[in-house]
């Protein structure tokens, strides 16, 4: 008897982070337990809503500071760490992997510039 064929068709190209990752990795846990709509809420007045090119989403620019912060890294190697890791991306609010960097290392001094003193100890504390 000849087995049932089985349908090896790729039902979805991509899956998500957080499906492929150890929900018990310190990085997925206290991506779990940050606030971060309050980082929304605080620093979205910041922003023009209607003028300019798109910034990078706030999640991302606060997810690479307290990255940067926690392990003790530059500008440049927090950048380009990211592309490598599902754990940082996951951590900054990425759905998928991306296999590229986020951004120029040089947008994280603009932005610790646009929340200031204030902004960088908020999200330190």
């Amino acid at each position: 008897m000849l087995a049932k064929q089985q349908d090896r068709s790729q039902h979805s190209l991509f899956f998500s982070l957080e499906s492929t990752l150890n929900h018990k990795h310190p990085l997925f846990i206290l991506a779990n337990k940050i606030d971060w709509e309050m980082f929304e809420r605080e620093f979205s007045p910041l922003y023009c809503p209607d003028n300019g090119r798109p910034a990078k989403p706030i999640r991302l620019m606060v997810g690479l500071l307290i990255l940067k912060h926690i392990r003790d890294l530059s500008d440049e190697s927090v950048v380009e760490q990211w592309s490598e890791n599902n754990y940082y991306q996951y951590f900054c609010g990425e759905q998928e992997f991306q296999p590229r960097v986020p951004c120029e290392a040089s947008a994280l001094d603009h932005f610790r510039h646009r929340i200031g003193k204030e902004g960088i100890e908020l999200i330190l504390r």
